[in-house]
């Protein structure tokens, strides 16, 4: 039989494929006024995070100061409250930014997990003869939990990161000269840099442990629907020596990957330790010159560790929702994958009055270098039966996928009552009791 390539449905090279975004849209739009709340609450965590940094600075200044504390308490006891309530309002903002996004991301999962699977019930016979079930299901479970990996980190992640740095080197610029805010810039740079490349390096391990684990899926799955095969031949062992090789390829590729993902890491950290050491040095040397107050210094401490501890997970982060864009779009083109089967533009539903089933000319072949049925014709009356024999591998078979319309003919047609099979509805042609 002809098995069609499914190359075709794996992406190569997990390239950064922002397409996916594009395509995941429409299925966000159900909830506009929830995004749009959603990303309000976005803005106003981060603006709350921002100033907290400040309130810390003159809650600083304002104990260092000689005059006693008592004659400053009030101004000391607002700062610390207004430090809480900013604190909540980041948190809560948070939160309630999660819950608003939460709904749109699940429904967006539900309508594409829909989608998938109708479209894979619409597709040929030969399509689904020629994919390993395992291996199908992992590409499904993948695919949808990637739709919300990538809509919950780039929301309430890597967009808000973004964001933060963005207004912190620009604070730093105008309060403390452009020394500052070019640590942060070069090190942001140079950690983003890093991790690009780094990850590239390491997208072909991330790949052989993704087969790797299809592959022992695939063979775990297959072999315990097949169970009652595998006990007529007596084939336990030959299935387990089967699978221990797929775990141990998995287990392979699992410590490659491990062992390049320590690399990475191991890179970032330096990264973010010699600009958090420099951040601090430069600090130091403006208190000590008397440029900067003992409050300066705390800010500045302050905004390098709120950069850089969300910088550090946006590393991952980012290697998550690289991976994410590729099993997003190993599921849409599953969705791409056109069905052999199609209706007609004019097709009708099926109106079975009598049940008479005609073969005119018939012939068919799943390869075109050996022919299964060559210009066969024949009739079954209403209400009688008919009984088919032959060799194996003759075609009897072949013959009632072509009436349940599994394969169209290569050549003539089949007709019952009079009507065309490949000119009425496949959902009408299915509903229909003459062919359960």
């Amino acid at each position: 039989m002809f098995v069609r390539s499914s190359s075709s449905l794996v992406s190569e090279e997990a390239s950064f494929n922002w397409r996916v975004l594009k395509k995941l849209w429409p299925f966000l739009t159900e909830f506009k006024t929830r995004v749009w709340l959603a990303l309000s609450c976005l803005i106003g965590a981060k603006i709350a995070s921002v100033i907290l940094p400040f309130i810390l600075k003159h809650i600083v200044d304002n104990l260092n100061l000689d005059t006693p504390v008592a004659a400053i308490m009030s101004i000391i006891l607002s700062l610390i409250v207004a430090y809480g309530a900013l604190r909540l309002a980041n948190v809560l903002f948070g939160e309630i930014r999660y819950t608003l996004f939460g709904r749109v991301t699940e429904r967006a999962m539900r309508r594409i997990g829909l989608k998938v699977f109708k479209h894979l019930h619409r597709l040929d016979l030969d399509f689904h003869l020629s994919r390993q079930t395992g291996g199908l299901s992992r590409d499904i479970e993948r695919g949808t939990s990637g739709v919300s990996f990538l809509m919950r980190f780039m929301v309430f992640n890597i967009v808000p990161t973004l964001l933060e740095i963005s207004m912190v080197v620009g604070i730093l610029f105008y309060n403390y000269g452009f020394t500052f805010a070019g640590v942060i810039v070069g090190a942001v740079i140079t950690y983003v840099t890093f991790s690009i490349k780094a990850t590239d390096w390491r997208t072909k391990y991330v790949k052989e442990l993704n087969q790797a684990d299809n592959t022992s899926s695939t063979r775990a799955v297959d072999s315990l629907l097949n169970f009652e095969t595998v006990k007529y031949f007596n084939n336990e062992t030959y299935e387990a020596n089967r699978y221990v090789v797929g775990l141990a390829d998995w287990e392979n590729a699992r410590r490659k990957n491990r062992l390049s993902l320590f690399a990475l890491n191991g890179g970032q950290a330096f990264i973010i330790a010699i600009a958090m050491t420099s951040m601090l040095a430069l600090a130091s040397i403006e208190v000590s010159r008397g440029n900067m107050t003992i409050g300066d210094f705390v800010l500045v401490n302050a905004f390098t560790m709120q950069i850089f501890m969300p910088l550090n997970f946006l590393g991952f982060v980012y290697r998550e929702i690289r991976g994410s864009l590729t099993n997003i779009e190993n599921l849409f083109t599953l969705l791409e994958q056109a069905p052999l089967i199609v209706d007609a533009d004019d097709a009708n539903s099926l109106v079975v009055t009598r049940g008479e089933i005609k073969f005119q000319n018939v012939g068919f072949w799943y390869h075109p270098d050996r022919t299964i049925i060559e210009d066969l014709s024949f009739t079954i009356k209403p209400g009688t039966k008919v009984a088919v024999v032959g060799e194996s591998g003759a075609g009897k078979s072949t013959l009632v996928k072509l009436l349940f319309r599994f394969y169209d003919p290569t050549k003539g047609a089949i007709y019952i009552d009079g009507q065309k099979i490949s000119s009425v509805t496949q959902e009408g042609f299915w509903g229909h009791s003459l062919l359960m």
